[in-house]
């Protein structure tokens, strides 16, 4: 009879882990990456970046808008004082005279026209404000392909660790058959022997595939910036699916409109010729207003004047013509070398993508045709195995034999579980480099 406080400490454990299982969230790919949209530190660090590069492009910044000071001064003068009339005939002399200026006001200064340098400057901001934008993309493109990576790797390291574990229940029968007989003189010592090394070797294996496993799981809990990167992740999808239907034509097309490398590329091309727009802006006059509005007070101890007191308005417009820049010249020749550059970087970009682009599809169909082999190989390698297992347990096959037929399975698995990823890695990155990886946030 179990007493009634065990009893309650009993039902207390069963319901929090009731509690706890509710609690557990189920994963899927989806959920990952909105996970990681929110709190990953690299998509926050892009997204400020980006907010900086808006609040930069504004009319203000450009040099649209006048300026108003508000200012106020004070100064004083302590002086020896000696005069003398036009012919000498008399001098004085004061010493520590002390006269004072006080003044304050508003001046407002406006350049109306500064050869188009405003105007290529604003166009520059907002240039710049595209690419904060694209910046942005770029990272979460490439946050989204590498969480789908680690996220597909951590279904493999999962059912990796399922395959070693099926292993090990195989070799651990092996050796419970192989002692049986071993007892009753059927198998020799060398066969106990064999057995226990090959379950020995399966259950080390199968340790060291938990630590990758581990691995995996603080990394997915990495990418989703988790607080806890120890956190236990359990997710949907079990198999690793993968896209056998994607066409080249259309990734080619999608990459030349939509790469976001070679979009930032044009957009450093633009801003390369406003570069150069605004060196040439110094080529025209310039135009500036300036305004005043103040009060000055005056306090002299000599003279017939002792105060003065100044209140009023003052404004005047200046027109002015650089005539010589020596640096012009030289500037023109450099803005004109880097737009040059750019068109050449992005030229090698492009091809550079291009490339990337064919060798990404040869593996993705080289894969795609080995994942069909090895779905063949598996089922005749199944097979294999029971045949051998009902020959093994009727004395007809050594234990070598037998380990050899087990060892063929697990390969096969292995295989096939690797062509499996290994195809959906050249997906993921086919998808990235065609600017279509985002749709796996929509699948």
């Amino acid at each position: 009879m179990i007493p009634m406080q065990n009893m309650k400490y009993l039902l207390s454990c069963f319901l929090l882990l009731c509690m706890h299982a509710q609690a557990q969230k189920v994963l899927t790919l989806e959920s990952c990456l909105d996970i990681g949209l929110k709190n990953n530190y690299s998509i926050l660090i892009a997204r400020n970046e980006e907010q900086i590069s808006k609040n930069n492009a504004t009319i203000g910044n450009a040099g649209y808008l006048p300026t108003l000071d508000l200012s106020a001064g004070y100064n004083g003068n302590l002086d020896n004082v000696r005069s003398s009339t036009p012919r000498g005939e008399a001098t004085s002399t004061d010493n520590g005279v002390y006269d004072q200026t006080v003044n304050v006001g508003v001046r407002l200064n406006w350049t109306i026209f500064d050869g188009f340098n405003i105007v290529t400057n604003y166009q520059r901001l907002k240039e710049l404000e595209k690419q904060g934008e694209t910046n942005t993309r770029i990272s979460i493109e490439d946050f989204v392909a590498e969480l789908t990576a680690e996220y597909y790797n951590f279904i493999q390291q999962k059912i990796r660790l399922k395959n070693f574990r099926y292993a090990v229940s195989l070799s651990k029968e092996r050796l419970r058959i192989v002692e049986e007989r071993y007892n009753i003189g059927n198998f020799s010592r060398l066969d106990l022997q064999q057995a226990r090394v090959d379950f020995n070797a399966d259950s080390a294996q199968y340790m060291k595939q938990q630590e990758l496993l581990h691995t995996s799981r603080i990394r997915l809990n990495e990418l989703m910036a988790n607080t806890d990167v120890d956190q236990h992740l359990v997710i949907r999808d079990s198999l690793i699916d993968v896209n056998e239907k994607l066409a080249f034509a259309n990734l080619m097309e999608s990459m030349m409109q939509t790469n976001a490398n070679l979009i930032k590329a044009e957009q450093n091309k633009t801003l390369a010729r406003l570069d150069l727009k605004a060196v040439n802006s110094r080529n025209y006059p310039y135009l500036k207003l300036n305004s005043g509005y103040g009060y000055t007070f005056n306090k002299y101890e000599l003279g017939a004047t002792d105060r003065k007191q100044n209140l009023g308005l003052d404004f005047g417009v200046t027109l002015g013509f650089n005539i010589f820049d020596g640096n012009r010249r030289r500037e023109k020749r450099n803005a004109r070398v880097q737009i040059n550059n750019m068109r050449l970087e992005q030229q090698q970009i492009e091809q550079s993508l291009k490339a990337d682009l064919y060798n990404l599809w040869q593996a993705y169909r080289n894969n795609i045709e080995m994942l069909k082999l090895e779905r063949e190989n598996i089922v005749a390698a199944k097979e294999n195995h029971d045949i051998a297992m009902e020959r093994y347990l009727l004395g007809n096959l050594s234990g070598i034999e037998m380990r050899e037929a087990q060892k063929s399975l697990l390969d096969a698995e292995e295989r096939i579980l690797t062509a499996e990823y290994d195809t959906k890695l050249c997906e993921i990155s086919l998808m990235q480099i065609s600017g279509k990886v985002l749709n796996y946030l929509n699948r």
